[in-house]
């Protein structure tokens, strides 16, 4: 009887269960070629994270750091556009073509006020004003990093669809991703993928707080506050008018709205009535619709300040961003690939640092040994806290996120805390667990189209048959002067 020898391929395609598992092998070893990959791609990319954090640019003023991240990606064989959606320092990188097309999202703006160098004590540093402190310049440079990962897995495998980067600006505050919705740059992507700094690790499929905020400003009239107060008109006695009525109203929101203003002009001499003042408004909720309640009503308030001071009122809408829409179905796939990368461990200086930041924060409910784990997965439907623009790119595009613990662990963000840990080793340790997670993440969705039908099905589900997005600031121009 004659012997017939069968390949392994041979026999796969006899047997679709042993073609599923010769694919499942495949792509296992592909994964393991891409995270050894980016073990070499790390430290280029750290120092890219560690310029960028030098550099501490404000929301549309990113300029050096926009330029360092296309360089980046044009050397790496990227298609580069620039100046995306009226925005000077947006962009947007391809490779590839065809479908399915996805995204990673990448950020680089920095905070006003949270100067601090790279050590376990509170020191600003003399020469910038503003600092990293919600560790963007990570988060662009690790999706850089993961994006040329995947390029080099599609290129070497000659796999079809198209890998983006999304250079996105001025997140705190700045609204960048909503303009760039709006202009149609995100139309025909399948998913989107993005991380953020954070104290711990964890890719639960959670939502946010939609946001509004906009500057109230008020007009008088200057005078001699002594010899002719009767002839003035305080401004500043309007924002003031209009902050106590906001401030009564808290009793009269939805207990788990949040407002919060400062303000930014207040006059320039006590013995000179203040012609001129100005407040700058949040208002958050986990619905969009109560936040647009919330500020329609601070604008009633407004009016009635200026009637009340004989003064004149107008505002400036500067932002708007929806609550995140949690998709289930891709965070469940990125949490599996952020427990295959897992968490990472101090070395002996990163541990001597972590425990002199510790003993700032007073949290002694946190164990430094968290950055080792991965929280469990959960899918939360009302957010708490802080507030993204990603919130309206995830109710046009399946979107799915994660944190990895670039800071001290009880680190908040916004501090100066996470501003220093940022600038350190440990920053890129936790960048580096992100970059992997969103490489692996992508290569799933690449390999596996119906992951991707999936979580497109689950979107439609959640926002409704009839959503049509329109953006929360209507049709203003990006305010790339909100920082000025």
């Amino acid at each position: 009887m004659k012997k017939y020898f069968l390949s392994v391929l041979a026999i796969a395609a006899m047997h679709p269960l042993l073609a599923q598992s010769a694919g499942k092998s495949s792509l296992a070893a592909e994964k393991n070629a891409a995270l050894q990959r980016l073990d070499q791609l790390g430290p280029e990319y750290a120092n890219v994270a560690m310029q960028i954090w030098n550099w501490a640019e404000v929301g549309y003023q990113e300029e050096k750091s926009s330029a360092l991240l296309q360089e980046q990606l044009r050397k790496a064989g990227f298609t580069i556009q620039s100046g995306v959606a009226e925005i000077p320092t947006a962009f947007v990188a391809s490779y590839g073509s065809g479908k399915p097309v996805i995204g990673i999202l990448g950020e680089f703006d920095a905070l006003p006020g949270v100067s601090q160098a790279a050590v376990p004590e509170r020191q600003e540093r003399a020469e910038v004003k503003a600092g990293h402190a919600c560790g963007h310049h990570l988060f662009g440079a690790g999706s850089a990093a993961a994006v040329v990962a995947v390029k080099e897995w599609l290129q070497k495998n000659g796999k079809s669809g198209t890998i983006r980067f999304y250079g996105t600006p001025a997140e705190e505050g700045g609204g960048g991703k909503v303009y760039m919705v709006r202009a149609g740059l995100f139309d025909d992507v399948d998913a989107v993928i993005h991380w953020h700094p954070s104290s711990e690790n964890g890719a639960s499929a959670a939502s946010s707080l939609a946001n509004m905020s906009g500057k109230i400003r008020f007009y008088g009239t200057a005078s001699h506050a002594a010899a002719a107060p009767e002839r003035g008109r305080s401004a500043l006695d309007a924002v003031e008018a209009l902050n106590y009525m906001v401030n009564m109203m808290r009793e009269h929101v939805q207990e788990d709205s949040r407002i919060h203003y400062v303000i930014t002009r207040g006059g320039e001499a006590p013995n000179v009535v203040p012609a001129f003042a100005e407040v700058y408004y949040y208002a958050r909720h986990p619905k969009m619709q109560e936040v647009k309640d919330i500020f329609a009503r601070i604008l009633k308030a407004a009016e009635g300040a200026a009637m009340g001071t004989g003064t004149r009122m107008e505002y400036e809408m500067v932002n708007g961003v929806y609550n995140l829409m949690p998709n289930e179905v891709l965070g469940k796939l990125m949490f599996q690939n952020l427990s295959t990368v897992g968490g990472y461990t101090y070395s002996g200086e990163e541990k001597m640092f972590a425990e002199k930041i510790a003993q700032t924060l007073n949290r002694p409910d946190v164990l430094l040994t968290s950055t080792t784990t991965i929280q469990p997965f959960e899918v939360r439907e009302e957010g708490n806290g802080g507030s993204t623009d990603v919130g309206d790119i995830s109710w046009v595009v399946p979107t799915a996120g994660m944190g990895a613990a670039t800071w001290v662990p009880g680190t908040s963000a916004h501090s100066w805390q996470a501003v220093a840990a940022g600038g350190t080793s440990i920053g890129a340790k936790g960048m580096l667990i992100a970059a992997k997670t969103m490489a692996l993440t992508a290569m799933d969705l690449f390999n596996d189209p119906a992951a991707c039908a999936a979580a497109k099905a689950e979107l439609e589900r959640r926002r409704g048959a009839n959503f049509s997005y329109e953006p929360l600031i209507g049709a203003r121009k990006p305010p790339l002067d909100y920082r000025k």
